[in-house]
């Protein structure tokens, strides 16, 4: 039985579709969602503008402020694929069922070859995508309760194989957390972070 105590957090590199495969997970199982992500462009505006005006570890502060926020507010939350390296955020994780969803370049590619939004892909975008993944893979892989390998499927697939992966239980039966705070942040833009 989901807890108030539970929370989905997906993880994983960015690009791999954490936002439409958790806003499609709240929907299935009327849950509430918040996507990091899309909280702080809200709140502080385009992540690009962030990074410029107090670089990567002034916006991983404001970022591990926002994924308590979610955690605490939400069933569902999705993260930055960078948030994982502050070391707040990580320890926020300890007591989530984390569900790293994993890729690999040739999947991402269509994805990210043209995106100018995100400021850490700057330069050659696949191939500092894969540094930044190769970087980040093993605390993906040491947070995870579970892994879904994302590659070839669907985000329908993807949140099938999410929860047919969860060890807790997630059907429709448990009784979704209630906070005024969380809402289900439904966006169609991606804030293009990372």
């Amino acid at each position: 039985m989901l807890t108030p105590s539970d929370v989905v957090v997906l993880v994983g590199p960015m690009a791999v579709g954490k936002s439409a495969v958790g806003r499609m997970l709240a929907r299935r199982t009327d849950r509430v969602f918040l996507d990091t992500d899309r909280l702080i462009v809200d709140r502080y505006g385009p992540i690009k503008g962030i990074f410029e005006q107090r670089g990567e570890d002034g916006f991983r502060e404001l970022e591990a402020d926002v994924v308590q926020e979610a955690v605490a507010g939400a069933d569902i939350v999705s993260l930055g694929g960078g948030a994982v390296v502050h070391p707040r955020t990580r320890e926020l994780l300890q007591h989530a069922s984390v569900v790293f969803l994993d890729t690999d370049a040739a999947t991402i590619r269509p994805r990210i070859r043209r995106d100018t939004g995100r400021p850490l892909l700057a330069g050659n975008p696949i191939e500092r995508w894969q540094e930044l993944y190769d970087l980040r893979r093993p605390l993906y892989e040491q947070l995870a309760t579970v892994v879904v390998d994302s590659r070839g499927l669907s985000v329908r697939g993807t949140a099938d194989a999410v929860l047919r992966a969860l060890p807790i239980s997630f059907a429709a039966g448990d009784a979704p957390r209630t906070t005024h705070a969380a809402q289900n942040h439904e966006s169609r833009t991606d804030p293009h972070v990372d």
